[in-house]
């Protein structure tokens, strides 16, 4: 019994973990939320929903280093246990910069720069 119990807590702790962002899939929002808004509108929405995903990618990223950390010590996924977790979070906001970006392309409106990467942050 003992010799199934502990791969099996270990299983169910690592499937616990806080997913990392970029795994995260966009929750589903219609274009049509923001297909009354006015090109500048759009603009100003997506640098504000961009900047939102930003914060929120962050705090996903350190939650699900923090799980790592967390399983690998002490067998428990802390970030996730305490409420660090912001799946959901990071899956409406990518769906809201999908959604603004939809809308201004359907608009034909002019796009703004997309942010700049997080220094430290790039991918090799």
């Amino acid at each position: 019994m003992r010799k199934i119990a502990v791969p099996l807590a270990l299983v169910l702790a690592l499937s616990a973990c806080a997913k990392r962002p970029d795994a995260i899939v966009p929750t589903d929002i219609p274009m049509a939320a923001y297909t009354n808004y006015s090109c500048e509108q759009l603009a100003q929405e997506l640098i504000k929903e961009q900047a939102a995903l930003s914060a929120v990618s962050k705090q996903q990223h350190d939650a699900a280093t923090g799980d790592a950390f967390g399983v690998f010590l002490i067998g428990v996924p802390m970030s996730s246990t305490f409420g660090g977790d912001k799946e959901g979070q990071v899956s409406v906001s990518k769906g809201k910069v999908q959604a603004i970006q939809s809308a201004i392309m359907s608009k034909g409106c002019n796009a703004p720069a997309a942010p700049t990467k997080v220094p430290g942050k790039s991918k090799p």
